[in-house]
């Protein structure tokens, strides 16, 4: 574990943030500057084809060991961290033999992680616990799942004894922000099925994900002087605020919905008395309700304008992913497999929907079935963002005993 340690602490200090804005791919150079390091790695542990893209893909391959072909499977996971919270300048700080207790993070006292909002953290007492210093995210989404790929792949080349078949590592750029199998070739990652490394806890295999658009509203107002504006101005400022309120927020929102309920989510407003943009993230397991949520929406906007009939008010939305059940549904021993490596590792596999998304959703719906795998993540996206050692160390014993299952599998 200390050279899992050592590896998650190094990966987490490079600012891999995404940019949203940014109109680059991928949107931030960090990302860039961790998948060079991670393709040299690769070569070092003796991965010879490992290389990075114009693109900043990584790709490498764990050659096979046994003597009868066997289906190439592949594990992935993203580079980036979220646009939500600063990623520079993280600075990791490792609790080792946790003793129970509430956490304060140094760099910022107000920033408390409590036992009481963190169940998962009350049983992790004497276990190896990472947080941040409170300025920052961790950004153990999804370097956890980096970290945990590149162990699994330096312990295996290690120990050609273990007998597997073909195995692709990808890590993608951009999953943040919804564009991390952009330029992902399925034909060249050649796998059958893949796994992303980016899920919570331990023993979780998620085989569904919300399905997910982005709604983008523009409000267009007109601005004149204030001292003159009698009649004449229109604050866009003000309608988004009439907006946002008509939104229904004591169900549909975040704050008010669990297991499969979905929702709208306004997240980011930029903007002034001409114009304001809203972005609001529309969310649910079954995807023909995303459309009712985008006419929901355009109800509010048509009698927003309606009322004020000098403004201008568009909704445009765009899909992001797809819930990756029904492709999943198509190969079977992706999930059964995943539950039989996790019971060789001595774990009782449970599983789990993620209420979000991860580059499996789009692997999936572009054919490659890619279910999501616990990875230690906890709190994502958040200062209070917290990853456990050992359960890490867990999600990499299951690499190895899901190389070996996907093994005994002739093609």
């Amino acid at each position: 574990m200390e050279t899992l340690l050592e590896r998650f602490c190094r990966y987490v200090r490079i600012d891999t943030q995404a940019n949203e804005k940014a109109a680059t791919y991928p949107s931030s150079p960090g990302q860039l500057e961790l998948g060079r390091m991670l393709a040299d790695e690769l070569r070092a542990l003796g991965l010879k084809d490992a290389c990075q893209d114009e693109h900043g893909i990584v790709m490498a391959t764990l050659p096979a060991t046994q003597a009868h072909p066997a289906p190439v499977i592949a594990w992935n996971a993203h580079v980036d961290t979220s646009p939500e919270t600063s990623g520079h300048g993280v600075k990791p700080i490792v609790h080792p033999g946790y003793d129970g207790r509430d956490i304060v993070l140094p760099g910022d006292p107000t920033k408390v992680l409590r036992v009481a909002d963190n169940p998962d953290l009350a049983k992790l007492k004497g276990q190896t616990i990472i947080t941040t210093d409170g300025t920052t995210l961790l950004g153990s989404d999804d370097k956890s799942g980096v970290a945990v790929i590149m162990e699994a792949a330096a312990y295996m080349m290690a120990h050609p004894e273990f007998p597997h078949g073909p195995i692709r590592i990808c890590f993608t750029c951009d999953e943040e922000i919804g564009h991390g199998v952009d330029h992902v070739v399925l034909k060249k990652l050649g796998a059958v099925v893949a796994y992303t490394l980016d899920g919570g806890g331990t023993g979780e295999i998620d085989g569904e994900t919300f399905s997910a658009d982005l709604a983008e509203v523009t409000i267009r107002g007109i601005n004149v002087h204030p001292g003159i504006a009698r009649g004449r101005m229109v604050n866009a400022v003000r309608l988004a605020g009439l907006l946002l309120d008509r939104l229904p927020r004591l169900i549909l929102s975040p704050e008010t919905t669990e297991d499969r309920a979905g929702f709208l989510h306004p997240y980011r407003i930029e903007g002034g008395v001409a114009e304001v943009t809203l972005r609001i993230l529309l969310r649910d397991f079954d995807t023909a309700k995303l459309a009712e949520k985008a006419d929901l929406l355009r109800m509010v906007a048509r009698v927003l304008v309606a009322e004020y009939p000098q403004a201008h008010v568009e909704v445009r939305v765009t899909p992001q992913y797809r819930n990756m059940a029904d492709g999943l549904a198509k190969e079977p021993r992706a999930l059964a497999f995943a539950e039989e490596a996790m019971r060789r590792a001595g774990l009782q596999p449970r599983r789990t929907i993620v209420r979000g998304g991860t580059d499996g959703s789009r692997l999936t719906e572009l054919g490659l079935p890619t279910p999501n795998l616990s990875t230690g993540e906890h709190n994502l996206h958040s200062p209070l963002e917290w990853t456990c050692l050992e359960e890490m160390a867990t999600a990499m014993r299951v690499l190895v005993e899901l190389a070996q299952v996907w093994g005994n599998e002739k093609i």
